[in-house]
């Protein structure tokens, strides 16, 4: 007997179930407005050889943990770039980084889910 997902949290970030942006691009986890005091808070072994952005490994950043489309997490959110706080639940960023993974776009929600 199967028994069917429980429906989200209203209030829960839709992002603890894909990370579909996090595996969208080797180059879209670039460092641009992060002072060297801030890349330095992000552990090494995250950082691309170039120190210009977060590692990959294979599709997805090296800092994504869990499995993309089901369950998900950063293991350097407090300290993750701009880059990666300014991708928002269902904006453009969001939907085009889903659509590439197969994956329907999601209602833009921030007053509830936060970034």
């Amino acid at each position: 007997m199967s028994v069917a997902p429980a429906a989200p949290e209203p209030d829960v970030s839709p992002c603890t179930s894909c990370g579909a942006c996090c595996a969208y691009s080797s180059d879209w986890p670039r460092f641009t407005l992060e002072s060297d005091e801030e890349i330095d808070l992000i552990p090494p072994q995250f950082v691309n050889e170039r120190q210009s952005g977060m590692r990959f490994e294979g599709e997805r950043c090296s800092a994504l943990t869990g499995t993309i489309g089901c369950s998900t997490a950063c293991s350097v959110y407090a300290v993750r770039p701009q880059v990666c706080r300014d991708c928002q639940p269902g904006d453009d960023a969001c939907t085009m980084a889903r659509a590439a993974r197969g994956m329907a776009p999601i209602p833009e929600r921030p007053e509830v889910w936060g970034g």
